[in-house]
């Protein structure tokens, strides 16, 4: 059996990390990233990976860069004499989020192996998942490629369709493809093994760059169609859920719908009946579920239940990018 080094840091690669494992591979060495603070009293929190390499009884490091020239280097050394004593076969790399020198790539005498959640050349970058849902595509998947120096510019090796819902969220969507990607490397792993692997340049048209999310895109634009706002709805959840303005409040709308109804942007054509309907460029938002800052998540007739009576009334207007419009 190969001998696998993993690196990666969030659930979608902890779900790799134990399907390895239990497909019997030796796992001689796990990297991730640096505990990081989280939650309300901003603790350092250990990664998903971390925790599953610990509970599995797993060597660990976790650099805060592989870079051997940069502010960093003492730790890109530490890690790079911790690869050398693991001596693994191939490196499988998961949503790890630190970049990989050439020396990386060069040390497995198999290269490394990345788990890329989309069908490359589509959607390389930071966050394919939820721009494959704010693009409206139809279908999306897994990858394993072969790494180079590119940003996910390597041949493919394995590819797996996954389709996408018409309710699909981006955590829900993540979670089919983290399943799907765990099962892929797993095959992508024995093939290796048995000399079966057949890398495949990525196509040169088609490529498209999912940057990553910005809290800034959170507030929701009316003046886009409100297709486009319900997508990138869905897209947001869970990070950074989209959301708009009411009485300087920010308000998370974590799931909505497209009606057929016509109103300036950003204004209130229902609130009450357990309705709110926001017009929009084209069409109109029905906003289903909501949460106020430090609350949970309600559905909308419980959330205009609990504000102050006159708080809002159909044909006044809501805030999002850009302010009032």
């Amino acid at each position: 059996m190969l001998r696998v080094a993993f690196a990666g840091t969030p659930d979608f690669a902890a779900a790799a990390l134990d399907a390895i494992h239990a497909a019997g591979f030796a796992v001689p060495l796990v990297l991730t990233q640096p505990d990081r603070p989280a939650g309300r009293g901003m603790r350092p929190q250990p990664s998903a990976v971390k925790q599953r390499a610990l509970a599995l009884g797993l060597t660990l490091a976790q650099p805060r860069s592989l870079r051997l020239d940069g502010r960093h280097a003492d730790d890109a050394g530490v890690a790079r004499d911790a690869l050398r004593a693991a001596a693994p076969d191939v490196l499988v790399v998961a949503a790890y989020g630190l970049i990989l020198p050439a020396w990386t790539l060069a040390l497995p005498r198999l290269g490394c192996l990345n788990i890329h959640a989309s069908l490359l050349p589509r959607w390389r970058g930071a966050a394919p998942i939820q721009r494959a849902i704010e693009a409206g595509d139809a279908v999306t998947g897994i990858t394993i490629m072969q790494m180079d120096e590119g940003l996910d510019t390597g041949p493919m090796l394995l590819r797996a369709a996954e389709p996408i819902r018409d309710d699909d969220s981006a955590a829900s969507l993540h979670d089919r493809l983290a399943a799907l990607g765990a099962r892929l490397v797993v095959q992508a792993l024995h093939d290796a093994a048995a000399g079966q692997l057949h890398p495949e340049p990525q196509p040169a048209e088609g490529a498209t760059y999912a940057s990553k999310i910005d809290k800034a895109e959170a507030a929701l634009d009316w003046r886009q169609p409100a297709a486009v706002l319900a997508r990138r709805v869905r897209a947001f959840d869970p990070f950074p859920g989209a959301s708009l303005t009411l009485g300087g409040e920010t308000i998370k709308v974590w799931r909505a719908g497209v009606v057929d109804l016509a109103g300036a942007p950003g204004e209130l054509l229902a609130a009450g009946g357990g309705r709110v309907v926001v017009g929009c460029g084209t069409g109109a938002l029905e906003l289903l579920q909501l949460q106020r800052p430090g609350g949970r998540r309600i559905a909308a007739a419980e959330w205009l239940r609990a504000l102050p009576a006159g708080t809002i009334a159909p044909g006044a207007r809501l805030a999002g990018r850009g302010g009032s419009v």
